[in-house]
């Protein structure tokens, strides 16, 4: 029995998608997209060298579109990381007294949080808006 061009493509697309689910990584998942265009173009009759374009193309694309629809998420810590799952981003929290090392107590959803000012300039008491979480700190500016 003799593999067909696109049955080779569509094993290397199974293996990405398994490689994928195995690490999580979601940029394998848009170059399998990728692979399953060589299968396509293995469909159409193309020879190998459009096969390989296609799959290029296409697989490119994909982690670029991905890259650029990541970029505009907002949801990123202020030292440029992902803050996953953090829903107490952009909450109001109200300080009454800040100490001299830019840092305050507050009683956030039930329990005391240490605060840090990450603002310019000196904290005042009021109305602080939570920017990130970095363990078990709120980092705050208004």
């Amino acid at each position: 029995m003799e593999f067909h061009d696109a049955t080779w493509w569509w094993l290397l697309t199974g293996l990405t998608v398994v490689a994928e689910l195995l690490t999580g990584t979601f940029y394998l998942l848009m170059m399998a997209l990728g692979l399953a265009a060589g299968a396509v173009a293995a469909h159409t009759g193309l020879g190998l060298a459009g096969q390989l374009v296609a799959a290029a193309i296409v697989g490119a694309c994909a982690v670029a579109l991905w890259r650029w629809q990541r970029s505009r998420n907002p949801a990123r810590g202020s030292d440029g990381r992902p803050d996953h799952n953090h829903l107490d981003i952009g909450e109001s929290i109200t300080i009454e007294q800040w100490q001299p090392d830019h840092t305050a107590r507050v009683n956030y959803r039930g329990s005391i949080w240490t605060a840090r000012y990450a603002g310019a300039g000196t904290p005042e008491p009021g109305v602080y808006v939570i920017r990130s979480v970095e363990g078990n700190r709120l980092l705050v500016d208004r």
